[in-house]
Formats: C-alpha cells, sequence, structure tokens
C-alpha cells in the first residue's frame, strides 16, 4: 500500500469525507485487473496533490460503502467536496486525465 493513497473501511470513509473538504475515493476489488493499474498511476497523483484526501475502498470488504455511493464498474473513482459527490470516473485513468478529474 501506499503512503499517499491509504486504504480504509466504510465507517471510515464517512469520518474521512467529513474531516477533509475535498476526498477522491477508488472503489476497487483485488482482483480487479484495471484496479491493479490504476494503483500506481493515483499513487504518483496523489504524491504530488495537495489539499485532497486519497483513499481506496475494497468493494468486496465494504459492500455497504460500494452501495451507498452506487458503485457498478470497477475501478470507480469518486471526488467528493465538502461532503457532496462533485465528479465521477469509471474505469483506467490515465495519470493526465486523473490530475484533470482531481483538479475539478
Amino acid at each position: 500500500m501506499s503512503e499517499f493513497v491509504k486504504e480504509i473501511n466504510g465507517a471510515e470513509l464517512k469520518e474521512i469525507i467529513a474531516k477533509n473538504d475535498k476526498v477522491l475515493v477508488d472503489f476497487f476489488a483485488t482482483w480487479c485487473g484495471p484496479c491493479k493499474m490504476l494503483a500506481p498511476v493515483l499513487d504518483k497523483v496523489a504524491a504530488k496533490t495537495e489539499g485532497v484526501a486519497f483513499v481506496k475502498v475494497d468493494i468486496d470488504k465494504n459492500v455497504d460503502a460500494a452501495s451507498e455511493f452506487g458503485v457498478q464498474v470497477i475501478p470507480t473513482l469518486v471526488l467528493v467536496e465538502k461532503g457532496e459527490e462533485k465528479a465521477r470516473e469509471r474505469g483506467f485513468v490515465p495519470e493526465s486525465a486523473l490530475e484533470e478529474f482531481v483538479r475539478q
């Protein structure tokens, strides 16, 4: 796991969203190929992005959180700002597109 992207559970997700103005949530599964491809890209962007909390939520361990966010495809990235979903991206996202997504 990365020092910049922390894997959390559903309860921690609510706390982190409440404590941070901007949160990028990566809903993933350990068996998902595109999720594995996205992980190092997410780490790179998280390492150079300030003011955004980057977290990962395993959908197999946190079914309720995935359901609450309506996750049907993985990976799904959800950008939450001030407690509200601002944007969503499904599937693998290249580094430049991920940087744009986070800057919204």
